[in-house]
């Protein structure tokens, strides 16, 4: 289905390593959850030796242990739970593979933050807590699916639209111009943009915090 250059260390699971990364102490606000879910993304693709596009996503599959997928019909695009051995996660089996592969990231990321949880965005009865959770899913994926180094080599050798780094990389046209927006790679090129040089406009998308990538 593809290949990864590098296996990770059996000594340690995958899902124990991303664990790590999250301080042993409550998370001071929801930019550093966005932080931590970032590096997050950033080791998982170094565990598989990743570096180029579309980023395998199938690899939380074939690789880690104890994670099942299922393709429901169901109202939402993706769902998780424990069923006692292992982790299943449900996507919606008529949305298209785009919305699935980001759906399966942004899942995974809930079992990243497993057992987590308040810890990274405070007590369930606060009213931002359940909203933070979802918005730091979608950039954990977001990071996963589209790195900025590998976005960045894709639009400054010439790729600019977002159409077609949407194609290149696997994921939704709506997905790309806000992950482009995000990462601020649309609006450095503009402020360097010479008279009749290529340059795609401002995406309108909002940033993560305030609307999830994958709704």
């Amino acid at each position: 289905m593809f290949n990864i250059s590098h296996t990770p260390n059996t000594n340690r699971s995958v899902l124990a390593t991303l664990r790590t990364l999250i301080p042993d102490r409550d998370i001071e606000n929801f930019d550093e959850a966005k932080r931590i879910a970032e590096h997050q993304a950033a080791k998982l693709l170094t565990l598989h030796g990743i570096t180029t596009w579309p980023v395998p996503v199938e690899m939380i599959i074939d690789q880690l242990p104890k994670i099942r997928i299922e393709y429901c019909e169901q109202p939402v695009s993706g769902a998780t739970f424990w069923n006692g051995t292992e982790w299943v996660i449900q996507l919606n089996r008529y949305e298209n593979k785009a919305r699935q592969r980001f759906s399966l990231a942004h899942e995974y990321k809930h079992i990243i933050d497993h057992g987590r949880a308040q810890q990274l965005y405070g007590s369930k009865s606060a009213p931002q807590s359940s909203k933070h959770a979802e918005s730091v899913a979608d950039y954990f994926a977001a990071c996963l699916l589209m790195p900025k180094a590998l976005l960045k080599r894709a639009f400054f050798s010439g790729i600019q639209k977002p159409s077609e780094l949407a194609q290149l990389f696997g994921v939704s046209p709506t997905a790309m111009a806000i992950r482009l927006e995000q990462t601020g790679i649309t609006e450095r090129a503009q402020r360097c943009r010479t008279s009749g040089s290529r340059w795609m406009p401002r995406a309108a998308a909002q940033a993560f915090s305030a609307q999830p990538i994958h709704a």
